[in-house]
């Protein structure tokens, strides 16, 4: 396939991932406690199978999906990104 084809160009650009938001990018992930932003906004909240709150919020700004883990046991639980 050529490199030059312009479906293949467009196919990639569709591939690529959306860029988190400056206030994404600067929140501390796998550390328990640390902070998130202004446009998190949660949309539920659940208990695993260890009894440990997760909470999944979406970023207003670039739609970035997140958890924030709460397990008091584990000071690397905290937020992780689930999707875009």
């Amino acid at each position: 396939m050529n490199p030059n084809d312009p479906k293949r160009s467009a196919r990639a650009a569709d591939q690529k991932k959306m860029a988190l938001c400056a206030s994404c990018a600067g929140i501390q992930r796998n550390w328990r406690k640390a902070p998130g932003h202004a446009e998190l906004v949660q949309q539920s909240s659940r208990k695993d199978e260890r009894d440990v709150n997760i909470t999944t919020y979406r970023c207003d700004a670039c739609g970035t999906r997140w958890e924030y883990e709460n397990d008091k046991s584990n000071q690397k639980a905290g937020w992780s990104v689930v999707g875009q």
